[in-house]
């Protein structure tokens, strides 16, 4: 069997009303026993959480996921005072708003500031120094402000056209357009929160694969996962967060952005550095690599003359266009033999859909895969949902040499229609047509590389995420029957598969429109609240009935059936379970 093992699992943390970054990592082999870390994230409202050790490679293990999550909110919230809360939610609705924070800090908007917000204070910034320099060195090479734009829902009293006005400050009212929410701070990207998966491959080859395999389903389990279509006390009309973190740590200058002329700055770079990935690294995904490359050449040529091949040697010097973000003194002087800092900080502040993340040194740790995309869900059970059907898909992708490539230009149109809101009902997305017809393109060496520029459109088609995930008849198999014939085909006891079947039921419901998603949710309960307008504005009392809704939900004080079903597994704390059969 293929052994795609690894870190699995999600963070869960926010004190006060504030929402949690999730995130996962893995740092070894697999093992059995999972306790809990716990790392500062970028709002000091925000903690990251993950399993201690990483997951092993038996099917088990896949039982042990949600109990772990618990075992982290539980642990959480332990530490909480009377009154407070701990949420795993994507996007806090009224992040931004006056008295947000508690205690209430009104911004204060001044250029030795971190962030010079009109509405984000630098008290909601984490304290440790890499996030307010961060910040500063973000705005500072860009050479103003970030600038997030994001469409607002227009609903029967919203105004039309939808108009902010900031008389004292000649930079927002620029930046900002009509109908759109403004915002103007890294704190309204980067407080926001998310699910992360890392995999351990057992080969550099079996982790270029997976890179390229999963980056063109990072759109889809996008969609599918959709939980933040609130922002700055607004409804907006988008129900994912990527667009806005992607626009909140844009630090290409004018030039950069080809606004002006070269002049100071070396490349025209058509992304941010949070986006999506710019090319394939496996030999098979290489006729796919349809976007211009921007890259250091001067680093390309050094790799290719230290024998990296030429995919991963314009790979790195991709991510090697961009400029340093933080540096601590310290760590100026290194023995690049011995220790990676000097790469890592380049790496880790290229945040993109994927990551490929090569061995440290003098470690243990093999070659990993990190899986970006996911927003977090409200409950542990939708969580290990989410994490499961990722990780049994990279299983079934390397047991039955599953082949998901299309163009890359077609997975940057995919991640646009992702965000887009009820993407996951209303969306249609490019998706190959034949996944088993690369059978033959094992994963060492995917057999040779197609060079022709000339790439089959019959090779993909547009598709409903229904589609995709649930198949239809003469035009896909979907990828939940693919995954339900690989778990008949592997020795499972009755207890994991009773929960991985309830995981991937709840996949099912959520592509077919059976169950809500989370962003979907939210839009119903601000819509029936009673002192809501029509206008799409969401009040602190609307936001508070919603965090509170929230918390009942997660701590299974009130069901939930049109977003969980009518009688989801529940794992209760001491292990026990009750299957249903809805």
């Amino acid at each position: 069997m293929p052994t795609t093992c690894g870190g699995t699992g999600s963070s869960n943390s926010c004190t006060s009303t504030t929402p949690s970054r999730t995130g996962t990592r893995t740092f070894s082999s697999g093992a059995m026993s999972h306790p809990t870390l716990w790392r500062p994230e970028y709002g000091s409202y925000m903690i990251e959480g993950t399993p201690g050790q990483p997951y092993g490679g038996t099917m088990s293990e896949f039982n042990t996921v949600e109990a772990n999550m618990r075992k982290r909110r539980k642990e959480a919230t332990s530490v909480l005072e009377e009154n407070q809360a701990l949420c795993t939610i994507t996007s806090f609705p009224r992040l931004g708003c006056p008295g947000f924070t508690l205690p209430e800090v009104k911004p204060n908007p001044v250029e030795g500031g971190a962030s010079k917000s009109l509405f984000f204070p630098d008290e909601a910034i984490n304290k440790h120094p890499r996030f307010s320099t961060l910040t500063r060195n973000i705005r500072h090479r860009r050479g103003e402000k970030v600038v997030i734009n994001v469409p607002i829902f227009k609903d029967k009293n919203t105004p039309s056209p939808f108009i902010e006005t900031f008389p004292e400050d000649d930079e927002a009212s620029r930046a900002s357009k009509p109908d759109h929410i403004y915002m103007d701070a890294m704190g309204f990207g980067m407080g926001n929160c998310c699910l992360q998966v890392t995999f351990q491959a057992c080969s550099i080859s079996e982790a270029r694969y997976l890179y390229d395999q999963l980056a063109t389903i990072c759109p889809i389990v996008m969609a599918l996962s959709a939980a933040s279509p609130f922002y700055r006390g607004y409804v907006s009309d988008i129900d994912c967060r990527w667009g806005v973190i992607s626009a909140s740590v844009d630090d290409r200058t004018r030039e950069e952005r080809g606004l002006e002329p070269l002049k100071n700055n070396n490349y025209r770079i058509s992304k941010s550095r949070y986006d999506s990935i710019d090319s394939y690294l496996s030999k098979c995904g290489e006729k796919y690599n349809d976007i211009d490359l921007t890259i250091d050449k001067e680093i390309y040529e050094q790799l290719l003359q230290e024998g990296i091949d030429h995919l991963l040697a314009q790979h790195v010097a991709h991510l090697f266009i961009r400029d340093p973000l933080t540096l601590f003194e310290e760590k100026i002087h290194l023995d690049d033999a011995n220790e990676s800092d000097h790469f890592e900080n380049i790496q880790s502040t290229n945040w993109q859909t994927m990551r490929f993340k090569p061995p440290p040194p003098n470690s243990d740790i093999g070659w990993r895969v990190e899986f970006r995309p996911m927003e977090v869900q409200l409950t542990d059970f939708e969580n290990s949902a989410y994490v499961v059907f990722v990780v049994l898909l990279t299983r079934v992708i390397l047991s039955y040499k599953l082949d998901f490539l299309i163009p890359l230009s077609k997975v940057d149109e995919n991640m646009k229609a992702a965000q887009k809101r009820d993407a996951v009902l209303q969306g249609m997305f490019y998706f190959r047509k034949d996944i088993c017809k690369g059978g033959n393109a094992v994963v060492d060496g995917c057999g040779k590389a197609q060079n022709s520029t000339e790439l089959a459109a019959e090779e993909y088609t547009l598709m409903s995420i229904d589609t995709i995930i649930n198949g239809k008849e003469g035009v896909f198999p979907g990828l939940i029957p693919i995954l339900n014939s690989y778990l008949e085909n592997m020795e499972v006891d009755v207890d994991t598969r009773c929960s991985i079947l309830n995981y991937l039921k709840l996949i099912k419901k959520r592509a077919s429109g059976e169950l809500m998603t989370v962003a979907r949710w939210m839009r119903e309960f601000i819509a029936n609240h009673p002192d809501y307008k029509q206008d799409s504005v969401i009040t602190d009392e609307m936001n508070y009935s919603l965090i509170l809704k929230c918390n009942q939900i997660a701590n299974e004080l009130c069901e939930c059936p049109e977003l969980l079903g009518s009688a989801f597994r529940k794992v209760k704390y001491g292990g026990s379970k009750t299957d249903s059969s809805n």
